[in-house]
Parts: C-alpha cells; sequence; structure tokens
C-alpha cells in the first residue's frame, strides 16, 4: 500500500515526506515503548507510535524505518521536527485515530506485521 493511501484511509495530515507519499509499504509496527521498537522491528516498517520524543527519531534512524505515524493527534515538537528533516527523509504523519484503530485500519487494507523476531532471540 502506498503512504497517500495510508493518509487517506487514516484521515491523516503529512508533516514531513510529502515528496515520498508514493513509497510502498508492506508492514507495521505499533508500539509506544521505543525499546520494543528496537528489539522487536527490523527496516523498512511503518511505525505506529503516540511517542513523540527525540528519541523516536533516532530509533527510525537506527532501524531505517519507512514512515512514521504519530497516532491520538499527537505532533512533535518544532525541535523535534527540526531534527526529524535533518536526519531522516521519511513521511511522518498524524492522525487522530487511535492506535488499535490505525493499526485496524491498515491490517483490514492489507498492511500486515513487520517480521520481528522471536523473543527468544531478544
Amino acid at each position: 500500500m502506498r503512504i497517500k493511501e495510508i493518509i487517506e484511509l487514516l484521515e491523516g495530515e503529512v508533516i514531513a515526506g510529502e515528496e515520498n507519499s508514493d513509497l510502498e509499504v508492506s508492514s507495521a509496527y505499533s508500539a509506544d515503548l521505543l525499546s520494543d521498537v528496537l528489539a522487536l522491528t527490523e527496516g523498512d516498517t511503518l511505525l505506529i507510535t503516540g511517542t513523540v520524543t527525540l528519541q523516536v527519531i533516532r530509533v527510525a534512524e537506527i532501524l531505517g524505518i519507512t514512515a512514521i505515524i504519530f497516532i491520538r493527534g499527537k505532533q512533535p515538537s518544532d525541535d523535534v521536527m527540526d531534527v526529524a528533516r535533518k536526519r531522516l527523509n521519511i513521511p511522518m504523519i498524524v492522525t487522530r485515530k487511535t492506535m488499535f484503530e490505525t493499526s485496524g485500519i491498515l491490517y483490514k487494507n492489507g498492511v500486515r506485521p513487520c517480521k520481528n523476531r522471536p523473543a527468544s532471540e531478544v
């Protein structure tokens, strides 16, 4: 599914990386706990989170996240956005939907869970 389709489905607003809205996404991971994201997520994944701190940008950079969706209408601060624009060139989207709604809508439309490592490997 393309990012621009995801934006429509989630009634989202692009806050960065609009030029990459044609990117294809096939998997996603939903979490607020960034240690879980680091431990269980692989690159080329859409990250769905309510965390709007600088750490989420660093995690996205480390893992090679495809795009970030911020849920519940949460907006990163200007400081976070400045760093994100300098370090990442990925779409960042804000939706008013909850994490549960967002995940369900994307799953229903063909986006699958990322292939994470089994807990025994973490």
